[in-house]
């Protein structure tokens, strides 16, 4: 995943411009990143809970549609 433009985006590929972290494809590693705050900390942004539960969201659909393909 990458910040761009101040917002997290999630990068499967790697390759999207801005800073970058990893995260193990995993709803527990999220959740791990999520209640520590590493994961704003990473990417050199600043998130709100809501924020954080979108993107949790959005990553739980991803890993949800990489299973079924």
């Amino acid at each position: 995943m990458v910040a761009f433009e101040g917002k997290p985006v999630i990068d499967l590929s790697g390759k999207r411009n801005g800073r970058g972290a990893y995260l193990c494809r995993s709803l527990d590693c999220l959740e791990t990143a999520i209640k520590k705050r590493r994961l704003p900390y990473a990417l050199g942004i600043s998130m709100s809970n809501e924020e954080l539960a979108v993107f949790k969201d959005e990553y739980a659909k991803i890993l949800d549609d990489a299973e079924v393909n």
